[in-house]
């Protein structure tokens, strides 16, 4: 593969939480264990589609979200594949006890679905974003974390899940963003995506920001810094080996995440790095902060989310590994 940027024209923009209603109707077709959970968010998580194919696997447990847990736990205790759905804030930190007590402590074969993640939830504000979810949920030994790019990429992601014994939190959104990744690929846990091979410093994202690395790898080529960015849609088990191989090569990092800085995938990276290759990286996410009401688009901007934000964050670490290349 050469340096030139790939072709990541698309034509249609979608939610990711549509690509995982459309994913679990599939999976449901495919395998007669799944069951489907949710708190009173049923169109919002656009589980209709399955909930009118199987009304006798689908159960609206109403707004008690540590109920659907611990239903969601006795039901993989009995052989069935439940998928809990609610917002992001809900399936976390108001039940995080039913999870790690119920689900993760015991290694339950549930799939936690949770939309409306991030910043980009908008009006609702501050009490129904989550900034600290991957953080919370990665915590948990067992725990497997994936946040998808796009909408081909959520349905690969909630069918693939099945597959997998043991608990998954499978995190997206609702705002509707490019769809440029391919239809029916397949979702392999934990195994990282190179989207752009580049030499000069490697970007690391995760969820909607995938699609403004891209946009910022685009626009550092102008400025003569081949970027090289990878989709780091599982957050764990992450992939290690794709990492160090990239960073052996750049020398220098950025991650860019929709999610808190503190605990996100962005100081999982550093940590590896710290162990293996010390390494200089910049880190795109939001501060130590709440979000607040407004438009997705211009909170992504205020919190500095967007495709000019990882550029100004990749051109200062390329020029942070210049300076000491001089000075050694």
């Amino acid at each position: 593969m050469n340096d030139d940027i790939m072709d990541f024209t698309y034509t249609e923009k979608k939610d990711t939480r549509s690509g995982f209603g459309v994913g679990l109707l599939e999976i449901a077709k495919q395998n007669d264990q799944v069951v489907g959970l949710c708190a009173d968010l049923t169109g919002s998580l656009k589980m209709n589609a399955f909930k009118d194919e199987f009304p006798q696997r689908f159960f609206q447990v109403g707004i008690a979200e540590a109920n659907m847990m611990g239903i969601a736990a006795g039901m993989a205790t009995a052989g069935k594949i439940p998928y809990t759905g609610t917002f992001a804030n809900f399936s976390t930190g108001r039940v995080y006890d039913q999870i790690r007590q119920s689900i993760a402590y015991s290694n339950k074969n549930v799939k936690i679905c949770a939309s409306h993640a991030g910043i980009t939830l908008g009006e609702d504000g501050a009490t129904h974003q989550i900034l600290e979810d991957i953080g919370l949920m990665k915590m948990l030994p067992g725990m497997v974390v994936i946040n998808p790019c796009d909408f081909n990429q959520t349905k690969a992601a909630t069918k693939a899940i099945a597959a997998h014994e043991g608990p998954v939190y499978l995190r997206f959104g609702r705002p509707k963003v490019p769809v440029f990744t391919p239809d029916n690929q397949k979702f392999e846990i934990g195994k990282a995506i190179e989207l752009i091979h580049g030499s000069d410093v490697s970007i690391f994202a995760t969820g909607h920001l995938v699609w403004e690395a891209i946009e910022a790898a685009e626009q550092l080529k102008t400025q003569g810094i081949q970027a090289e960015v990878i989709n780091i849609h599982t957050i764990k088990p992450i992939d290690e080996a794709a990492i160090l191989k990239s960073v052996a090569k750049t020398q220098c990092v950025v991650t860019a995440e929709e999610h808190m800085i503190n605990g996100g995938m962005g100081e999982t990276i550093a940590g590896l790095l710290a162990r293996n290759n010390p390494t200089p990286i910049e880190f795109v996410g939001v501060q130590d902060t709440f979000g607040e009401s407004g438009k997705p688009h211009e909170l992504m901007e205020k919190y500095g989310l967007t495709a000019a934000h990882i550029v100004r964050a990749a051109q200062k670490v390329h020029s942070k590994k210049t300076h000491e290349n001089a000075n050694f």
